[in-house]
């Protein structure tokens, strides 16, 4: 899935996967990958990965780790997760190439489009304050290589999507750790991030007990069709969606083929489907399967994070930062 250049903690990002497959019958020690201007190749590259910062960024795939040399085997293939960040004036260029560097030999991929789909400007899915966005664009995050083989194709839904928790006095439960109740982020309302219109609907799913050092285990079995619980699909238009997941039982208030305007409530926070706690589980795919299509990138109108030393800054047409506190009452 080609990348689409999008505006994060004050860079500009682009994020995507290089695969990188050997055909030959002997292994082939990964010396480096080099990334260039597609326009401007004579040119220095943008940026270099070469040794344990290449592994790093490496996955194997169909079982078994790469040695330290990142050495790949016959017949084998890696995936590559790469993040790509230009600041202030330094803009991304229209197109990419890639170079792999191997031990006696060099070669380079096709160009690569920097704007692949259209970059949706959403509103925000939650109101008030102290949410966290949750394993969001982490490389080492569960949905950033979360690769499921869904619809024939593998593909990374979860590319872009995040799971909004919220954080009071540093800690997102207060009470009991088994009840879904002593969650601060359980029972928020989430609220549509565009106009659009209803193309998927589940509820009735029950709330798990959240996982605690006891163990974990699901209301009812995780197929592919109570994965995402109780859940909300809205089409966005150009062949874009909004999914929503976990949600609380009972409290999803639109139907298929509904029409919502933006900032309507469509449902509320729960702990169903495969959920450990209660949180919103948002993405944007271009399709309206939770697993079966690409993630999407986005970005969010207006919201406040706050800063280390206690003040809020606000944040316009960005996609919100990990970890960070967030506002999204901007007046």
């Amino acid at each position: 899935m080609a990348p689409t250049a999008f505006a994060a903690g004050g860079h500009v990002l682009l994020i995507y996967e290089l695969h990188l497959q050997n055909f030959s019958d002997r292994p082939m020690p990964l010396r480096g990958i080099q990334v260039f201007d597609g326009t401007r190749t004579a040119d220095a590259p943008l940026i270099s990965f070469s040794g344990p910062q290449l592994g790093r960024k490496l996955i194997s795939v169909g079982g078994g780790e790469l040695d330290e040399a990142s050495t790949l085997g016959a017949g084998r293939m890696a995936i590559a997760l790469l993040c790509i960040a230009f600041d202030g004036d330094r803009m991304p260029p229209r197109k990419l190439m890639h170079r792999v560097l191997l031990d006696d030999a060099a070669t380079d991929g096709p160009s690569v489009d920097t704007q692949a789909v259209k970059l949706r400007t959403l509103a925000a899915p939650l109101s008030g304050s102290e949410w966290v966005a949750v394993s969001g664009l982490s490389a080492g995050a569960h949905h950033r290589s979360g690769i499921i083989v869904a619809g024939g194709l593998g593909q990374i839904s979860r590319r872009y999507a995040v799971d909004w928790k919220r954080r009071k006095d540093g800690a997102f439960f207060s009470g009991d750790p088994r009840d879904v109740r002593s969650y601060h982020a359980y029972g928020a309302e989430v609220r549509a991030v565009a106009d659009a219109t209803v193309v998927h609907v589940k509820d009735g799913l029950p709330d798990n007990i959240p996982r605690t050092a006891a163990g974990f285990e699901t209301a009812v079995p995780v197929t592919m069709d109570t994965v995402a619980g109780n859940s909300v699909v809205l089409d966005l238009g150009d062949g874009q969606y909004a999914y929503y997941a976990h949600l609380k039982p009972g409290s999803v208030g639109v139907r298929t083929g509904d029409r919502v305007r933006r900032g309507e409530v469509v449902g509320a926070i729960g702990n169903s489907g495969d959920a450990r706690e209660p949180h919103l589980h948002l993405q944007v795919t271009n399709g309206p399967d939770i697993l079966a299509s690409e993630g999407l990138p986005y970005v969010i109108d207006r919201f406040r994070i706050k800063r280390p030393e206690g003040a809020w800054q606000e944040r316009r047409k960005e996609f919100p930062p990990g970890d960070a506190i967030i506002d999204f009452d901007v007046r």
